[in-house]
């Protein structure tokens, strides 16, 4: 069997195996993903210990919120997860801890099903929000805390497969705007780039058919030439590395 033939035979596999809840694991030694210059999670600690209700937006499979309730875990918790696969895998994973899982998707931007005044602790981890929504359900003094993927995330990576973002306009300035007029008083907000390496094209052709919003429609057929142009890269020598770009937002409601 010629190289080319077993390449296309590894990255099909590549293709075809499953992604779970959010749990990229099976990239583990095959990607390095550089930390952000802040800890979201140690800061979700910090006002989590504090809170008495809290709510956790964009859940995935309940992987990352229930690492943060074993930490300490308030009196309410509820979590929601509009990604329909990943519904029952957070249900499943929350459940012993005694999350409430809300099918909601935040895309929609129509009423969250929740009361004024709910919660005293919004998280929202790369997920989208209505800002006049978090404030509503959040009491007086009540925090919520944001980190989101820019849309010129991977924009590197993104150009050699000729696709476009499918999400535009998600950067710290317009972010800060949305949530200022909500009349939130923002405390923190800050803004990063990192990298991502992977060490082989097959890793990529698993990150990208479990973040289909990247590469739009990608396959391993539709996009052989660019899997192909990434590997003559490897092969002379040079890195699968590109850029990450995140930011996040601390904010209070007056």
């Amino acid at each position: 069997m010629t190289k080319d033939k077993q390449l296309l035979k590894q990255w099909q596999k590549e293709e075809k195996t499953r992604f779970k809840g959010w749990d990229f694991s099976h990239l583990n030694d095959r990607r390095y993903v550089q930390e952000t210059s802040w800890n979201y999670d140690s800061i979700a600690k910090k006002f989590l210990k504090k809170s008495k209700a809290t709510l956790d937006m964009g859940t995935g499979g309940g992987e990352s919120f229930s690492k943060l309730l074993k930490f300490h875990k308030p009196k309410k918790v509820v979590a929601t997860e509009g990604y329909k696969p990943n519904v029952s895998i957070a249900r499943r994973n929350l459940k012993s801890l005694g999350v409430k899982v809300v099918d909601f998707t935040n895309l929609s931007l129509k009423k969250m099903p929740f009361k004024d005044e709910e919660f005293d602790l919004v998280l929202n981890k790369h997920d989208a929000f209505d800002a006049k929504e978090v404030y509503r359900i959040l009491g007086k003094g009540g925090i919520f805390l944001t980190q989101q993927v820019d849309s010129n995330d991977l924009s590197d990576l993104i150009k050699i497969f000729h696709s476009k973002r499918k999400f535009r306009n998600i950067h710290l300035k317009s972010y800060k705007n949305q949530i200022k007029s909500a009349s939130f008083s923002i405390k923190k907000a800050n803004e990063w780039r990192g990298k991502m390496i992977f060490r082989d094209v097959g890793a990529i052709v698993y990150y990208l058919k479990a973040i289909p919003w990247a590469v739009p429609g990608f396959s391993v057929r539709k996009h052989l030439k660019s899997l192909q142009t990434l590997e003559k890269r490897l092969d002379k020598g040079g890195k699968l590395e590109f850029t990450m770009r995140r930011f996040f937002i601390l904010a209070q409601k007056q």
